[in-house]
Order: C-alpha cells, then sequence, then structure tokens
C-alpha cells in the first residue's frame, strides 16, 4: 500500500510569533520555519506503517514556496521514499488555502493512487483543520479525524479518534483520509547519516498550474493584531468577596 502524507511548512512552534507593525499578518523575516508538527507525526505513522509490514512506499508532498524543499528533505529523512513539490506561491507571506490545498492534493492522489493519505489534523498557523476533510469530500473517500491510534487490517482502517466524551473507536474502508492528533505517536528524530542519504532520494518538482488549480486567495486578511495581555489577578479575602467578583465579572 502506497501511502500520501503531506506536510506545511510553518514557523517553528518554538519561536515566538511577531506581528507586523502595520497589522497586515506576521512578521516572517529571519524566523525559523519547520515542518508543521502534526504532520510530522503524520510521516512517523507512516513510516512505522512501513516498518510493520503494512506500507510499501511513502510519499510526502508539500504546497507553497519552494523553500519547502526543506521541509520535504526532513520528511525524506525521516524514512519517507519520495516527495513532491507544488510550487503554489512566490512569497513565503502567502498561505494557499485549503481548498485549493485540497484540489491540488486530489490531483495528485488522482496520479499516484495511494491506498491512505495520513494527514495532520491542522497546521498551527492558520488552524484552520479543514483540508483532510475537504479532500474526502472531493475524493468521495471515507475519512478519520483526530486519530490517536491507528491500525490497517486488510482494507479497513481502524482509527480510534479523540473526541469531546473521551475516545472513540471506527473502521473505514481504504483507500481513506486519516487526519492525525498530537498523542498518535512522537516522532523520530533524523540521523546524520538519513539526512546525507535524503540528499539523493527524488524529490519532484511541481506547479500549481500543472494540476489546472487556481490558488488565487478567496479570504483577505483585514488586520492582526496580537492577543490582549491577561490582566493581573486579585486576592479576595472570603468566599462571599469572591461570589461577588465573580457576579461583576459575569462568570456566575
Amino acid at each position: 500500500m502506497k501511502v500520501l502524507v503531506p506536510v506545511k511548512r510553518v514557523i517553528d512552534y518554538n519561536v515566538k510569533v511577531r506581528v507586523k507593525a502595520d497589522g497586515t499578518g506576521v512578521d516572517l523575516a529571519n524566523v525559523k520555519m519547520s515542518m508543521n508538527p502534526f504532520d510530522e507525526i503524520a510521516v512517523e505513522e507512516a513510516i512505522r506503517l512501513k516498518e510493520a509490514g503494512k506500507a510499501d512506499e511513502i510519499v510526502a508532498v508539500s504546497i507553497g514556496v519552494k523553500q519547502a524543499q526543506e521541509t520535504l528533505r526532513t520528511a525524506l529523512a525521516m524514512g519517507a521514499d519520495r516527495a513532491i513539490l507544488v510550487v503554489a506561491a512566490d512569497s513565503v507571506d502567502q498561505d494557499i488555502e485549503p481548498l485549493a490545498v485540497a484540489k491540488i492534493l486530489a490531483k495528485i492522489v488522482e496520479e499516484e493512487q495511494p491506498g491512505l493519505v495520513l494527514c495532520g489534523k491542522q497546521a498551527i498557523d492558520n488552524d484552520m483543520n479543514a483540508t483532510g476533510q475537504m479532500l474526502s469530500a472531493l475524493l468521495g473517500w471515507s475519512q478519520a479525524t483526530f486519530a490517536s491510534e491507528v491500525d490497517i487490517d486488510g482494507d479497513k482502517a481502524v482509527v480510534t479518534r479523540e473526541v469531546d466524551g473521551g475516545l472513540q473507536t471506527i473502521k473505514v474502508s481504504t483507500p481513506t483520509i486519516i487526519s492525525v492528533d498530537l498523542r498518535l505517536n512522537e516522532p523520530r528524530y533524523a540521523s546524520l547519516p538519513n539526512i546525507m542519504k535524503a540528499k539523493r532520494k527524488p524529490l519532484d518538482e511541481k506547479t500549481a498550474d500543472d494540476y489546472g488549480v487556481d490558488v488565487t486567495p478567496r479570504l483577505e486578511v483585514v488586520n492582526t493584531s496580537e492577543p490582549s495581555e491577561r490582566a493581573a489577578g486579585i486576592i479576595v479575602g472570603s468566599v462571599d468577596e469572591l461570589v461577588e467578583k465573580l457576579k461583576e465579572a459575569g462568570a456566575v
């Protein structure tokens, strides 16, 4: 079974994000970028499926700027077999919207014919949590979201999902789309030998035009601002005073 893993280049999760002075977006100048953490978990799960003999090829895909090559090389160093980069933006400030990403991925799926698409549940830069679901709708495939455990059993995928009430286990037919959650696994570090090997692994470069997909944004960001600072706490002298303060704040 072939596994397709979409990965996105985002601001590293350890970096404190700064908003531009004019409020037009986030400052990306000289900022460390890395693979979206949820996508990294998806790559790790694909590798584990291959190690268990349940997958025979892993294809990593990234859609965005040319610099996303670095992200794909990381996926290759972790254990992916080959990669596809779809250059769909000239500037790092342009974020490709989920529907456009899903349309491009649908075209790639038609070409590659994978049995499974493993993706992160969301990207940490825009928190859309939509691409996997949109891809499922475009392909007419089954889907399982927020996966914390994945097992492939023949032509079925058994997925444990994290839901508001706890955990839910479902069985879906393959081919399928699975979006993964944080508790699915702990991604491995790429070893130096594997980093060197990754430089020789195939990385095909395409454009959005190659797939006939228009990536023109449908949404306009009107303003970006920092979250408001948390107000200082206060000390109360009694339970009655606490209740009164909560009432004043509209908390009760």
